[in-house]
């Protein structure tokens, strides 16, 4: 499979994983919510990493430093986004959260132009502003 078919699939399970969460958030906190599924990330995670990696534990010594601070730096910023996550699905509803959430696709576009150096041409332009002009028509009343 190509990189659309596995991004199709994330968007997939990212849809689901609203919904469940949304469930399993309800009457907890939303820190200790965050703080489970995390929990269940880390366990699948490391059992992908030894199922599917040759040799894990000898890569990880290769790594520089500049790989282990960027990688700890989008660890941190994922754990910031979902706590940030919980707590609007425990406020608000699902679908309203979620689009609002999918504007990070707004901010990668304009994030790898500023800091990876990629094209913001008027087709990524004029799809920035599509998903916004969608985000803000679901949370409309």
């Amino acid at each position: 499979m190509n990189w659309f078919y596995w991004a199709l699939l994330s968007a997939v399970f990212a849809g689901a994983t609203a919904i469940l969460a949304k469930v399993g958030v309800e009457g907890v906190n939303s820190h200790l919510a965050m703080a489970i599924r995390t929990t269940v990330v880390l366990g699948f995670a490391w059992i992908l990493v030894v199922i599917a990696a040759p040799s894990p534990w000898r890569e990880m010594q290769t790594l520089t430093g500049r790989t282990w601070l960027f990688l700890g730096l989008s660890g941190a910023a994922t754990g910031l986004s979902w706590l940030c996550y919980f707590r609007a699905l425990q406020l608000g509803e699902a679908s309203k959260v979620a689009p609002i959430d999918k504007l990070s696709v707004v901010f990668v576009l304009v994030f790898a132009a500023l800091f990876l150096g990629e094209s913001l041409t008027w087709r990524t332009g004029l799809g920035g502003a599509l998903i916004t002009a969608g985000a803000v028509v679901l949370v409309m009343k």
